[in-house]
């Protein structure tokens, strides 16, 4: 399935531009935060800043969405390519001389409402050349997941040479540049009928996947706070890195096998089943006292990951066919709102229960997930 997708003319360079268009996506707040916390002496200013650049990607991705809609993807990706470096560029200058607290959350805001929405144009792409669906939205999620794997080695390697600050700004102007060229390669045209565009809410399902993605989100973010935190209990917080990656290597395995064969299983039970998958898998993570088995355990849980991403993404293709980026923008909105909570939730529990008690929490959120995906979510 991928050889044949690979093979359409201008897959494979979208691909390897896609890659490089996504490297800020985990690299811009790790960056905001080391610059920020160096500038003004403060970890929670650096972290105010970090949370104002992912309140104005959940904010900007269904507007973004809807002038994709309407206009295509093209002039959007110019628009946000320019726009994130320059705030990113603007926000480093602000630091190194000492600019109000202000302006360094504002230029955050302002480059996270403006991270280019390369995943959903590769997705829209991709999903109209009758290739297979399963096997285009797996590419798209394989692409993002080595972006976020890549980004911050090559960010650490850039630091190591040179500093953050610089670190950050290589690197938001190449992401900056693969953006530009992947637009030289999107489609003019928007995608679905003008008069049927912006029914985004006209079943009720698409409210049923929201809550599913911020289930899912809570998930993940759950991890995000487990991870470090039992890392450092055990007295290696270096092995973060390690299991941090588990699940990132778990979702890369997860995205190639998935887009590997055709499903006959309709989207729907597929997404109770890999959200149940997340949950039986994270659960035994509460009790694990041995790290190689929990680094496995968290490998499962990334197998079912990018695939419960990607069927999230075929049931829209079902629920809002003619306003596809905006539901896709609704989609990411709904994650980001998910792993903060999860964040929240698990470190309130974590606090309160120990530093085994996030996994619970992740796993909950999963099984939950699953519960509510059994409801009927397609027409």
């Amino acid at each position: 399935m991928y050889r044949d997708l690979l093979r359409r003319p201008g897959v494979a360079g979208q691909a390897v531009l896609g890659f490089a268009a996504q490297l800020t996506q985990q690299v811009a707040p790790v960056g905001i935060v080391l610059v920020v916390q160096e500038s003004t002496r403060s970890l929670a200013m650096a972290g105010g800043c970090a949370a104002a650049m992912s309140i104005g990607t959940g904010l900007a991705r269904p507007v973004q969405g809807r002038v994709i809609d309407r206009r295509g993807a093209r002039s959007v990706l110019v628009v946000t390519a320019l726009a994130h470096v320059g705030a990113l560029a603007a926000l480093v200058a602000c630091a190194d001389v000492r600019a109000p607290s202000w302006a360094l959350v504002v230029l955050a805001l302002v480059a996270g409402a403006n991270l280019p929405p390369i995943s959903v144009s590769m997705r829209l792409e991709w999903g109209r050349l009758g290739e297979g669906r399963t096997a285009a939205y797996s590419l798209v999620y394989l692409v993002q997941q080595l972006a976020i794997l890549a980004g911050p080695l090559v960010f650490g390697m850039a630091i190591a040479l040179a500093s953050a600050s610089v670190a950050l700004g290589l690197v938001a102007v190449a992401a900056g540049l693969g953006t530009l060229a992947f637009s030289a390669l999107s489609s003019r045209s928007a995608p679905g009928a003008r008069e049927e565009r912006g029914r985004v809410f006209a079943h009720r399902g698409m409210w049923i996947l929201l809550a599913v993605m911020l289930l899912l989100g809570g998930t993940i973010g759950a991890l995000e706070v487990g991870l470090p935190a039992l890392a450092a209990a055990r007295g290696m917080p270096a092995a973060t890195g390690l299991l941090v990656a588990a699940l990132s290597l778990g979702g890369i395995a997860g995205a190639a096998l998935y887009g590997m064969r055709e499903w006959t299983v309709a989207p729907r039970t597929r997404l109770v089943v890999l959200m149940l998958a997340m949950g039986v898998a994270t659960l035994p993570l509460v009790a694990l006292p041995w790290l190689p088995a929990f680094w496995a355990m968290l490998f499962l849980a990334g197998i079912a990951l990018n695939p419960a991403l990607t069927t999230t993404s075929l049931l829209v293709d079902e629920l809002a066919p003619a306003a596809q980026a905006e539901a896709f923008g609704w989609v990411s909105t709904a994650a980001g709102a998910g792993v903060a909570a999860g964040s929240g939730v698990a470190g309130v529990v974590g606090q309160q229960f120990g530093t085994m008690a996030p996994f619970l929490v992740g796993a909950l959120f999963a099984l939950a997930g699953a519960a509510l995906a059994t409801r009927r979510v397609v027409p």
